[in-house]
């Protein structure tokens, strides 16, 4: 996996003194990812090639398209090469179920995506309140703070890809007890959370109530609404909220935290399930 996520390049160095050195580097890899669904083109993103079917599930579930594992049938790798003739997997085509709705017309963007851009074009809350299958969260789990003050440590010692570049995101789902359920990381912050929920419905588990998405950069509106939109009812980042993200949360019933570091954060909603 690391070897599919990592690039050798040749760097230069110039240190204070202004001496130079030539040393080899690592790279996080990113390359674009067309998501169809039965056929049809829905989206184009920017992502760290790995774990690729549970990107295109997180991404189903977070645009509302489906929320339950039976409703994807089936994902395949298209044709696709590049300038060598080489395949190069950077095109999944998802299959649904019969009784699956059908696909809003309205999310069919035909459009770049790039792997610092969750959900572009979403108007509204309100919006994401209507495809919301899971609705309002009132997931009743409660966490003690030492436990939610070290969830960032324990995602930080998860990030084998980080170790080696420096240049990714990452996305850690835990249980009620701080266990680790799924790590995932990516150049792009939405896709590491989609690449966690898509594992999540594949696994059969959503909703997922009872547990913590812990993720390495900011909260924003796009995560606060994978989150809602998985059943997830406490999203942490360590670094600032949105103020978007936190009317999200808010009206979602969502605990959502910030400046998560040092056994520290601040509860910008729902400081109700924190004991």
């Amino acid at each position: 996996m690391a070897g599919r996520l990592t690039r050798r390049t040749k760097v230069t160095r110039f240190a204070p003194d202004g001496t130079s050195t030539v040393r080899e580097d690592a790279l996080a890899v990113e390359e674009p990812l067309e998501i169809r669904v039965g056929g049809t083109s829905l989206s184009v993103t920017m992502r760290s090639p790995g774990d690729d079917f549970d990107l295109v599930a997180g991404f189903l579930v977070s645009e509302g398209v489906i929320w339950s594992a039976d409703q994807l049938v089936s994902m395949r790798f298209c044709a696709g090469t590049d300038d060598n003739g080489l395949q190069t997997f950077n095109v999944i085509d998802a299959e649904l179920s019969a009784d699956t709705p059908p696909l809003d017309v309205s999310l069919e963007r035909h459009v770049y995506t790039s792997s610092s851009c969750g959900i572009c074009g979403t108007a509204s809350i309100d919006a994401v309140h209507k495809a919301a299958h899971f609705g309002h969260l009132d997931d009743a789990s409660s966490w003690t703070g030492e436990l939610l003050g070290s969830l960032p440590d324990r995602l930080r010692e998860g990030q084998k890809v980080f170790d080696r570049t420096g240049g990714v995101h990452a996305a850690g789902l835990f249980d009620a007890s701080g266990a680790l359920l799924c790590l995932r990381e990516d150049v792009g912050r939405h896709n590491a959370v989609d690449k966690v929920v898509g594992w999540a419905l594949r696994e059969g588990r959503l909703p997922l109530t009872g547990t913590v998405l812990q993720v390495s950069g900011r909260a924003s509106f796009e995560l606060v609404q994978k989150a809602h939109m998985a059943g997830i009812p406490v999203l942490a980042a360590v670094s600032a909220p949105s103020s978007l993200a936190v009317e999200h949360a808010e009206s979602a019933g969502m605990t959502l935290l910030g400046f998560s570091r040092d056994g520290g954060f601040n509860a910008y909603a729902g400081p109700h399930r924190i004991c």
